[in-house]
């Protein structure tokens, strides 16, 4: 690649949507790669073996497929939302990631990460998990594959998700509570590539979303996707013709990225991802990475982070247990540097009464995730009456009613 291509977005979009990003270092561009302990260097290198002989095999994409049809329940629903979008002006649907088995996207990766840990002869898989959707996930497709599961959530995040610490372990998950650092999904992470590093050979790391080294974000990447696949052949079917823009909430950005390839090369399709704006803008009031942060590296994957000028990471700060991290995937650093994705962010208020004002209209709780894209996407309707927006519904709020009951129904306001 030539120093005028790394410049030139038109042409780095051409080389992801070709195949050609990652590229063989595992990098979008400048981000990505790979910065771990030496001991895991032999993990990665399976299991980027084992993504290039299976991932895209038939015999591995036709059981997955079967599985993915017959136990999760694809494709996932595209919702009309007509009182939304009387009180938007816009033409507003919803692609009902929540209908998925377990209740949000992660059952994608989840799923696909379990079936490949098997076929690469791994006895036991350990998990991270924050809003709890992916351990939940990682339990439930452990259980289906016949492994056994560990999972690791923040001391904080149990409090707040004991809901799903509970589903975890019905579904035979063990489930260890941090009580180290921020206590929140950057420490689970940390705890869970400490529990990889000391047994590399037996143990697979089963990844939550597109962070961490390559090959992870691509893997989780081509496992969401379906996302996009379903919901772009769903909504020139279902409305005849592409949507004016795509939206979808942005932490780690699995259900994002899934969601965005579908669109990426419709040139038509203005794409936004919603970030979580926590507090206020200042540093450790919130956990909008793109929007507040800089190069670094995290949980070995160079991105953007929040962090401090001596590279300190920052805590985070969000009613949303699941966008409550400090980095953001490297395909969604390198979309925003190229800018064919714009990342904008929404408060804890604006998401509480987003999600307040879908429940009323439509019927639907969503996740408190999902609730900052639904934030998102009506702050872009008031710019734009009379469009198109397919929004991502990642996942469904049963997980947040824990944390919603100290919000009374429009106490947020």
């Amino acid at each position: 690649m030539t120093a005028r291509q790394e410049l030139d977005p038109a042409a780095q979009l051409e080389a992801l949507l070709d195949g050609r990003l990652p590229d063989a270092r595992g990098r979008f561009g400048p981000w990505g790669g790979r910065y771990v302990p030496e001991t895991l260097v032999p993990a990665l290198d399976r299991l980027q073996a084992g993504v290039a002989a299976h991932l895209h095999a038939p015999e591995f994409q036709g059981c997955l497929g079967a599985e993915l049809r017959d136990w999760v329940g694809r494709p996932t629903a595209l919702t009309p939302a007509p009182r939304l979008s009387e009180a938007w002006g816009a033409e507003v649907w919803l692609k009902r990631e929540d209908l998925a088995h377990t209740g949000a996207h992660k059952i994608n990766n989840a799923l696909g990460q379990a079936m490949l840990a098997k076929m690469l002869g791994a006895q036991r898989v350990v998990a991270e998990t924050g809003a709890g959707q992916h351990g939940v996930a990682s339990a439930a497709a452990c259980a289906r594959i016949g492994l056994p599961c560990l999972v690791y959530m923040g001391e904080i995040d149990c409090e707040r998700q004991a809901l799903n610490v509970e589903r975890m372990r019905r579904l035979g998950a063990e489930v260890v509570p941090v009580t180290s650092g921020d206590r929140t999904l950057r420490a689970a992470i940390d705890e869970a590539l400490r529990d990889w590093v000391s047994d590399p050979e037996g143990t697979y790391y089963l990844l939550g979303s597109v962070v961490g080294p390559h090959p992870y974000p691509y893997l989780v990447r081509e496992l969401h996707a379906v996302i996009g696949r379903e919901a772009r052949s769903q909504v020139i079917e279902r409305a005849g013709g592409l949507p004016d823009l795509v939206v979808a909430c942005v932490g780690g950005g699995s259900n994002a990225i899934g969601l965005f390839h579908g669109f990426l090369g419709d040139p038509s399709v203005e794409i936004l991802g919603i970030e979580a704006g926590g507090r206020g803008a200042g540093l450790g009031e919130n956990a909008a990475t793109i929007s507040f942060g800089r190069p670094g590296v995290l949980h070995g994957t160079y991105s953007l982070l929040l962090s401090d000028d001596d590279g300190q990471i920052y805590e985070t700060d969000s009613v949303s247990a699941g966008l409550d991290y400090p980095g953001v995937g490297p395909e969604h650093a390198f979309l925003h540097t190229i800018g064919r994705v714009r990342y904008e962010y929404a408060g804890d208020v604006d998401a509480l009464n987003a999600l307040d004002e879908c429940c009323e209209l439509e019927g639907i709780l969503p996740a408190l995730e999902t609730a900052h894209a639904f934030a998102g996407a009506k702050r872009w309707a008031r710019d734009n009456p009379g469009k198109r927006i397919l929004l991502g519904l990642s996942g469904r709020g049963d997980k947040d009613m824990p944390t919603l009951a100290r919000f009374p129904k429009g106490g947020a306001r």
